[in-house]
């Protein structure tokens, strides 16, 4: 004799109307994911966790805006009252948690050929010393008669391109015009090289 078979019950979402498995592919997964986690968490064990990660990380922000710190138990300080870190060093991790270099404070100065003949200086650095590079390429082009410029360059930083070779005379004109700037802190690039200037 044939076994009787029985109704099978199917749980509907509260939110979208669709049944519970199905919920994800239905208009709007975000409302639908509060119901689920209530009525049926063994269907989506993935929203379980994220609900109890999120709900442990509210609490940690709720204990550390108070001053409590949520990982010592045996009293010790949190890291507000010890002197932590401050929100500039956080600023400075990169995401895989490395340290970002303090950019230094150099100018790099460079001769690039084009075309086999034509040289153009290249001097890269000298808004770290407060220096407006609209007017030191203006400075610059009139010091040695030619064409200067502020173009963007690989880094996607601003540089002064000077045509002609006047990687050797520019050093002096540099700290001439511009005390601020060291000659320590001038370096020539040559056969790929970082060489200090003087």
């Amino acid at each position: 004799m044939a076994e009787k078979l029985e109704p099978v019950k199917v749980l509907y979402c509260g939110v979208c109307s669709l049944p519970a498995e199905y919920c994800e592919f239905g208009p709007d997964f975000a409302r639908c994911k509060p119901w689920l986690v209530e009525n049926a968490p063994d269907l989506y064990p993935d929203l379980l966790k994220e609900a109890n990660e999120k709900a442990a990380n509210n609490v940690s922000d709720k204990l550390q805006s108070v001053g409590i710190s949520s990982g010592g138990a045996d009293g010790a300080q949190s890291s507000a009252q010890t002197g932590g870190t401050s929100k500039k060093e956080e600023a400075k991790r990169l995401p895989g948690g490395k340290l970002k270099k303090k950019e230094r404070l150099e100018v790099i100065i460079e001769k690039v050929v084009r075309n086999k003949r034509k040289c153009i200086t290249i001097v890269k650095g000298l808004e770290l010393f407060g220096i407006k590079l609209s007017d030191a390429s203006k400075k610059l082009g009139k010091k040695f008669a030619t064409g200067a410029s502020v173009v963007k360059g690989p880094t996607e930083k601003e540089q002064i391109d000077v045509q002609g070779d006047i990687i050797y005379d520019i050093v002096e004109f540099i700290t001439d015009t511009w005390p601020d700037v060291p000659e320590r802190s001038i370096f020539f690039i040559e056969d790929g090289k970082k060489v200090q200037a003087g």
